[in-house]
């Protein structure tokens, strides 16, 4: 049996580590003359739970693992998660804010037990409308808690005093903060979980303060964010000394298993796990098997799942510093200071919905909403954004208090504007026929640095009102796209976001064909622009939309039939924005 998973956590960081669990020698070996055939199941496996799985998967095939009198031979690999679900992403057609395209590596598998379930979650709200993968229960568990420096832990309270989302909100956002990093949430499951809980923390203020605190708190933790785990814990203090400590990483959400390997180095200052309350949303390994396929391969599957639910495995659990689906640990687990177990009468650790929190526990809107708020908070870009004006836009919103569609898009682009720091460059344009003579769009803001002019742009969202217009869609798409490639800007992310109610209603502009063509014949791949439509209603035509989009070298537009999830779909569809190259 070739095996090379123990000590491979450097290179599974940035790519994939295949490892087969008995091979073709072995098999034959298994077999004898007992076995039919071969069943060969690959299973990827999130890095530090792959070794337990591992050598469960090596035990089985020594007792002759078998469906029938067919053996089965298992691959399992150590993967990113957010690389196989780059993989998962393509081949469902699914669109994952941040993730980026799936590396040359990474290969689809059989079963996929990624690190937690907000992956298999966002993949079914991010486009992938036939994704249902089989059993999905978790086989095991790490709590998410806040790593911090032990005398920084000290002076805040721990291990005496019970700590809460708010006393960290409280550190990030005071005069002096503690520094706070992350692991970036679009690609981090404990970073994700902790980003989450912060934020719901701030939002209990209620309010502007409660924005103003979530925005800070975004803020505050791009500050010190990193794209690898192993470089954000390289920031901790490299010295016990007060100087180096103060001039450190002080905080950062991680997993249980993260802190408990760290301090198993005998780092200079250990790191405390706070377990912080209310207690976050857990990494809960799914046993997810992936759609599609075949049925003597999901019966394999389904045999081996029954050996990662054994006593036995919950001792291979212990020693990766994992723990068991329900929270308790094996033979040889080393808790860290203070950790609560469900056998000493805490339950606080428990997952909220036993199989897997994406089974029902967890809010999808809540998800899809903060990570777009982090992607658009710490990537910014150039922007023009165009409103529909015309007369249909008066229409009430049964489902928003009686607000107009009007009123409901406008506050969609305050929020955004909220959420844009003092580095991007944003214009606002209305549209809808004969604005301005015949002109059918008005520009009520010049593209311009944000910090400039915040102020102007919340001024000009205060003045948009709805005209007695039709709508003239194509003669402003164009001139809008000219707008923003004549004053295309390297380096950032040039776009335009158009929201409109209807279809083209302007007979005497340009023709949808010579719309398509001349956005074709402008297409530059020096010069991308990313052109966002988002439909607002149920009277807008979507074949229409996505042939606008595609013809921009772009994705299909956005359609919100219910206007009031305007601003949910406007963020997603800013924090999609392709990052140039």
């Amino acid at each position: 049996m070739r095996s090379n998973i123990q000590g491979a956590a450097a290179a599974v960081s940035v790519g994939v580590l295949v490892v087969t669990v008995g091979g073709w020698f072995g098999y034959q070996q298994l077999a004898g003359s007992n076995c039919s055939g071969r069943i060969e199941l690959s299973v990827a496996v999130a890095n530090e739970l792959a070794p337990a799985v591992e050598g469960a998967a090596e035990q089985w095939e020594q007792d002759g693992a078998a469906v029938g009198d067919t053996c089965i031979d298992v691959t399992v690999t150590a993967a990113n998660p957010v690389e196989v679900a780059a993989v998962v992403a393509a081949k469902h057609g699914a669109s994952l804010a941040g993730v980026g395209q799936a590396s040359g590596t990474a290969v689809s598998p059989d079963v996929w037990v990624p690190d937690s379930s907000t992956w298999l979650l966002r993949l079914k709200t991010g486009g992938a409308a036939a994704f249902e993968p089989g059993n999905g229960n978790s086989i095991a568990m790490s709590p998410v808690v806040v790593a911090m420096p032990e005398p920084i832990a000290t002076r805040i309270g721990w291990p005496q005093k019970e700590l809460q989302w708010t006393d960290l909100l409280a550190q990030v956002t005071k005069d002096r903060p503690v520094k706070t990093g992350i692991v970036e949430p679009t690609r981090d499951a404990a970073g994700l979980s902790g980003l989450l809980s912060l934020t719901t923390a701030a939002a209990g203020a209620g309010g502007e303060q409660a924005d103003q605190n979530r925005i800070g708190a975004l803020r505050a933790l791009a500050a010190e964010s990193s794209a690898l785990r192993q470089d954000l814990l390289a920031k901790f203090p490299t010295a016990p000394d007060a100087t180096t400590i103060a001039n450190s990483l002080g905080a950062a959400a991680l997993s249980e298993e993260d802190v408990i390997q760290y301090n198993g180095r005998k780092p200079p200052v250990p790191l405390a796990a706070l377990y912080l309350k209310p207690a976050p949303m857990p990494l809960d390994y799914p046993y997810a098997v992936l759609p599609g396929i075949e049925p003597t391969k999901a019966s394999a599957a389904r045999v081996l799942y029954e050996v990662l639910t054994t006593a036995a495995f919950k001792d291979r659990l212990a020693a990766q510093s994992l723990r068991a689906p329900d929270g308790n640990w094996g033979s040889g687990f080393s808790a860290p200071q203070g950790a609560p177990s469900p056998a000493g009468g805490d339950a606080s650790v428990t997952p909220s919905v036993q199989g897997g929190v994406a089974a029902g526990g967890l809010d999808p809107i809540a998800v899809e909403r903060t990570v777009s708020s982090w992607s658009i908070a710490t990537r910014s870009g150039r922007m023009l954004c165009i409103i529909d004006v015309s007369g249909s836009m008066k229409a009430a919103v049964p489902t928003a208090n009686g607000a107009t569609r009007q009123q409901v898009t406008v506050e969609a682009a305050r929020r955004g504007l909220t959420l844009t720091d003092d580095s991007w460059s944003i214009g606002l344009w209305t549209f809808s026929t004969n604005l301005v003579g015949s002109r059918d769009y008005q520009q009520v803001v010049p593209i311009g640095p944000v910090s400039r002019q915040r102020g102007t742009l919340e001024r000009g969202l205060d003045t948009i009102r709805s005209s007695s217009g039709d709508t003239g869609l194509y003669d402003t798409v164009l001139a809008a796209y000219k707008e923003v490639l004549n004053q295309w800007e390297p380096g950032k992310v040039n776009s335009i976001v158009l929201f409109t109610d209807g279809k083209n209603e302007d007979a005497d502009g340009i023709s949808r064909q010579g719309l398509l063509t001349e956005l074709e014949r402008l297409r530059d791949p020096e010069q991308p622009i990313q052109l966002i439509m988002i439909g607002v209603g149920t009277e807008v035509d979507k074949a229409e939309l996505d042939a606008i989009t595609k013809a921009a070298g772009n994705e299909g537009a956005f359609i919100a039939t219910d206007p009031t999830k305007i601003t949910d779909i406007y963020l997603r569809a800013i924090a999609q924005r392709k990052a140039p190259s």
